[in-house]
């Protein structure tokens, strides 16, 4: 099994843990989207906590990779994500994250 797989196969545990449905297909490439660093301990997950990161997301993610406008739609697309993921949970899967991003603003067309 390739380390992609085994990656794929963990965050499918994390979905169905968390009881969150999802579409295999999308989420395979919104993660290949991520490249190599969904195997970085560092780099794998986000931190909603964190206001830096946050703002990196929606710069990087929402607006440039996405094409998305600044506004308030995008941060309350953050904050939704970060309560399906639950505030406690110290395993938010960055694949995951933008996986529910990309579906709670309706972007699966850019893929």
């Amino acid at each position: 099994m390739s380390k992609f797989d085994e990656k794929m196969e963990q965050y499918s545990a994390e979905f169905k843990k968390l009881g969150i449905k999802f579409d295999a297909g999308l989420f395979e490439k919104v993660t290949k989207g991520l490249g190599p660093s969904i195997y970085k301990t560092d780099a794998e997950k986000v931190s909603c906590s964190q206001a830096s990161e946050m703002e990196t997301v929606k710069k990087n993610f929402l607006m440039k990779k996405l094409g998305m406008a600044d506004g308030p739609k995008l941060d309350a697309a953050l904050e939704a994500v970060c309560e399906k993921l639950g505030k406690s949970n110290r395993n938010k899967y960055r694949a995951m994250f933008y996986y529910l991003l990309v579906k709670e603003l309706g972007a699966e067309s850019k893929y």
